[in-house]
């Protein structure tokens, strides 16, 4: 069975009292796309997003991405 990548997304913005809006609007990134990204339906995530997401909810890239 292949391995996939779950985003931990949901997680984060409850732990951080923040809304899928509010971190829109923080990494400036469409709330569109950090849907897809939340729903697992991305394909594709740039470090420098990935970075911007993680400075705003105050975690590691490894909090927000997990192998499973």
């Amino acid at each position: 069975m292949a391995k996939q990548v779950r985003i931990n997304l949901d997680a984060l913005l409850a732990k951080n009292k923040m809304s899928l809006t509010e971190l829109s609007q923080t990494v400036d990134i469409t709330i569109a796309n950090l849907s897809k990204l939340k729903c697992g339906k991305a394909k594709a995530l740039r470090f420098s997003t990935l970075i911007a997401i993680c400075e705003a909810l105050d975690c590691q890239p490894g909090e927000l991405l997990e192998l499973e």
